[in-house]
């Protein structure tokens, strides 16, 4: 009877002495995480970071769903650790009195489709993503975020449709309303054709020559409504939800036809104007025929 007991419990300490071995059973409890950060780079490639706290017990750590290679399990002071991990990506960590940082690198998660990254992720705890410099627009759950000078973004209980583009072209048109030049900049890979400003009804109008590519149209403010309308082949459509930055409003759509877009104000909007307008001192002065106004 003790010889099985001792046999059993041989085989457990080895399994856990194992530096990276596959295991079947794990007699750990769930690990604590401190934080999980996941980077991302212009080629795709993906690589994460968990930080664990210390323990007194052997503790269980589910990775993140994908292909795992060149896990490292350290502490604080940059010192290995003992781990092993089984099939289904679950590392047993050993007792620590320091934290301990897991990295690896995670393949196969990331798919590339009419040059749109997309990843369809689920990890039930607060992970942080930083997205590669140059995006500075990512879509999540089909709705747009815009990065401006921030890293990345915080996702919390995380089940997300990430998707991104590098090297989105940007076309600039430019508008000429009482003198003043506007810019208004379309970003997608979609063909465009056919830009045209309506003056008297505020509308954006351009053609797209592909269907079911994200196109985001950047008005200025000083230009914009409020609110809009968005339609395709006069047929009013969904639009993503806008942005407003405070210089410039963001409008995003993802057309699953062809044909001509159309973005109206629904809001009224003033003309731009050079005068400068006065105040009530200068008003009382030219009631009195003091001075001008």
């Amino acid at each position: 009877m003790n010889t099985k007991i001792f046999g059993i419990l041989g085989i457990l300490i080895t399994i856990s002495l194992i530096p990276l071995a596959y295991a079947q059973i794990s007699i750990g409890e769930i690990a604590e995480q401190k934080s999980i950060e996941v980077t991302i780079n212009s080629d795709g490639e993906v690589h994460v970071k968990h930080v664990v706290s210390s323990s007194n017990f052997p503790v269980d750590l589910k990775l993140i769903d994908g292909t795992v290679s060149n896990i490292s399990v350290t502490n604080e002071q940059g010192i290995d650790e003992l781990f092993s991990m089984n099939e289904d990506n679950v590392v047993l960590l050993q007792p620590s009195k320091e934290k301990l940082i897991i990295e690896y690198d995670l393949e196969n998660v990331l798919t590339e489709i009419d040059k749109v990254w997309t990843w369809d992720f689920r990890y039930l705890q607060t992970t942080t993503f930083f997205i590669p410099q140059e995006i500075d627009l990512i879509h999540v759950n089909d709705r747009p975020v815009f990065l401006d000078d921030k890293k990345g973004i915080s996702c919390h209980g995380c089940q997300m449709i990430l998707e991104y583009s590098v090297g989105e072209p940007k076309k600039i048109e430019y508008v000429n309303w009482k003198n003043i030049e506007f810019v208004i900049e379309i970003r997608t890979f979609a063909e465009t054709e056919n830009f045209d400003f309506n003056k008297s009804n505020k509308e954006i109008s351009f053609k797209i020559n592909d269907a079911n590519r994200f196109v985001t149209t950047i008005i200025p403010i000083e230009l914009s409504s409020e609110t809009y309308d968005v339609f395709l082949n006069n047929e009013k459509i969904f639009f993503h939800e806008y942005i407003n930055n405070g210089t410039h409003v963001w409008i995003n759509m993802k057309p699953d036809t062809t044909g001509e877009i159309s973005i109206i104000g629904t809001t009224v909007i003033s003309e731009p104007s050079n005068t400068v307008e006065c105040g009530w001192w200068e008003w009382f002065l030219a009631f009195f025929g003091i001075g001008k106004c």
